[in-house]
C-alpha cells in the first residue's frame, strides 16, 4: 500500500539544490531518493521522473552551450539560463507541492 509523504516529495525536490552546496548531487540524490521510494510514496514516481528529466535536460543544455559559446556567444545566454532553472525551479516546485499543487519544470525533454 502506498502512503502519502509530501515531506519526502518536497524534500526530494529541493535535493536538487546539493549541487550548490556540495559541488555535485543535483542528479544523483534525487534519483537515489526516488528510485528508493517510488514504489511505496503516492505521487512519487511521476514527481521523481519529472525532476530526473528536468535534471538531464538541464545537462543536455549546458553541455550543448559550451559550443554555442564558442561559436557565436549565445551560449553564455543559455548557460545562465540553466544555472538560474537549476537554482529557482526545484525551489518553486517544492513550495507548489508542500500547497498541494502539481509541480512544472520548464524546458525539460521526456526521457524517462
Amino acid at each position: 500500500m502506498r502512503r502519502k509523504d509530501n515531506q519526502l516529495i518536497v524534500i526530494t525536490h529541493l535535493s536538487q539544490l546539493s549541487s550548490f552546496v556540495l559541488g555535485f548531487g543535483s542528479l544523483i540524490v534525487p534519483l537515489i531518493l526516488w528510485a528508493c521510494n517510488k514504489n511505496d510514496v503516492y505521487e512519487m514516481d511521476e514527481q521523481g521522473k519529472q525532476i530526473v528529466n528536468f535534471q538531464l535536460s538541464m545537462i543536455i543544455y549546458a553541455i550543448a552551450s559550451i559550443p554555442l559559446i564558442l561559436v557565436f556567444g549565445l551560449g553564455l545566454l543559455l548557460m545562465l539560463t540553466v544555472a538560474v532553472l537549476l537554482f529557482v525551479m526545484p525551489i518553486i516546485n517544492a513550495i507548489k507541492v508542500s500547497n498541494g499543487n502539481e509541480p512544472y519544470y520548464p524546458m525539460t525533454l521526456k526521457l524517462l
